[in-house]
């Protein structure tokens, strides 16, 4: 198993190297490898890798040795005796070469649950790192959130002052008021589902719920994106997996082979012999020892034919369903890395609209000072900024969480 971690921690490093995360946040790449030593499935396909290697101590036996033991009730006479009573024994060896065919066949289904194990890993690793980033956006929403509630307080209190001086309505005050509710009811919504989320994130390394999830303050999308290797899709685990498969076939098929071959049986029969009563010769009463050679030869071979056509048939449907997994892989990719580029170009217009909005911003303020502010512009002003700092924060966590999905298949 250590060849499975070393390779699992080579691919953590890959994934996550751009990945920097500041402050006093749980570094995400120290989660991944919790996740990985605590996830129960993870646990499971590595019981399963061993559970089948240790069918290469199962296989590695030839048939059971035959023991047999007999007593004449009616004792047949021969010119030395009467026979008594007769012990056999028979051991039946295997064609040459067919044991290591067997254990050649268990090591291949073997090798394929090593790919279930990295597969497994792979996407436990995606699933982590996706919830963790959903986990920011949802941080980061409930923050933009507060300060925007801040802000209407701070306008609620300007439009006092200003219906104070008669220079506004008592109905803009509770305008501004009902959508601080409804900013608050946006908020408690974020909350509750960020608990769900935490939840799942928990269940993935295995612990408790309500452990709490300290995400990054901060992310932005890097300037620069990785280079999508596309070639690297060909050395994917899922696709490796029927490659793996594809042996097993093989050895399964040079195993029906070393069946079809004779078997040899060594044995040995003992027989006693009683001596015969007033009689002297020199074999009076010789026991009777035989050893005996057998053969076991398939001639009626038609199961053996049939089996091989089988493994031809299966090595055909898995060549059709490798190339089937190819093409939804690279379907996944190009997807991906498409939406991570649309990520980058949503991202960078909110940001111009965000500035944008802030300057309107500061126009209202500067016309509050001159006694002209009207608050259904502020308002409006108001659910536009709030508007683009969603929509930049989705963008940030599409980038990263698309990212995830690349590194997952090309990594």
């Amino acid at each position: 198993m250590k060849h499975i971690k070393s390779h699992i921690k080579s691919v953590i490093f890959l994934c996550f190297l751009i990945f920097v995360l500041k402050g006093n946040a749980q570094q995400l790449d120290v989660l991944i490898n919790e996740a990985l030593d605590n996830n129960p499935e993870i646990q499971k396909f590595e019981l399963q890798y061993k559970r089948v290697s240790e069918k290469v101590n199962e296989v590695n036996t030839v048939p059971n040795t035959e023991f047999g033991v007999g007593y004449f009730v009616s004792e047949p006479e021969t010119r030395t005796g009467a026979q008594r009573f007769k012990v056999s024994a028979k051991q039946m060896l295997p064609w040459f070469g067919n044991i290591s065919a067997r254990e050649n066949y268990v090591s291949s289904l073997a090798d394929v649950k090593y790919e279930d194990i990295v597969i497994a890993k792979r996407k436990l690793m995606s699933s982590v790192s996706q919830s963790y980033y959903k986990l920011y956006a949802n941080k980061a929403k409930q923050k933009v959130l507060t300060e925007n509630i801040n802000l209407l307080e701070t306008y609620e209190t300007m439009a006092l002052t200003s219906v104070e001086v008669g220079k506004a309505s008592a109905v803009d005050v509770l305008r501004l008021q009902m959508r601080q509710n409804e900013m608050q009811q946006l908020k408690d919504v974020l909350q509750q589902e960020y608990l769900a989320e935490q939840t799942k994130f928990n269940n993935l390394l295995n612990r408790a719920n309500n452990i709490a999830v300290n995400v990054v303050d901060s992310l932005v999308i890097p300037s620069d994106d990785f280079e999508v290797n596309t070639e690297s899709l060909a050395l994917h685990p899922e696709l490796l997996k029927y490659d793996k498969l594809y042996q097993s076939i093989e050895q399964s098929e040079l195993l029906n082979q070393k069946e079809s071959s004779p078997m040899i049986g060594f044995g040995l029969d003992y027989i006693n012999v009683a001596e015969r009563p007033n009689m002297d010769f020199s074999d009076n009463g010789k026991d009777i020892v035989m050893p005996m050679v057998s053969v076991s030869i398939p001639i009626f071979n038609k199961k053996y034919k049939s089996q091989t056509k089988q493994n031809d048939l299966q090595q055909q449907e898995i060549t059709a369903q490798k190339q089937e997994r190819l093409n939804a892989l690279e379907t996944l990719l190009d997807k991906a890395n498409n939406e991570r580029i649309s990520a980058r170009i949503s991202y960078a217009t909110q940001t111009k609209n965000l500035q944008q909005a802030k300057d309107a911003e500061d126009i209202l303020i500067k016309s509050y000072e001159t006694g002209t502010i009207d608050f259904n512009d502020v308002l409006d002003i108001q659910e536009l900024q709030l508007k683009f700092q969603m929509n930049q924060i989705e963008s940030v966590k599409t980038y990263y969480v698309q990212s995830t999905i690349i590194n997952y298949l090309i990594q």
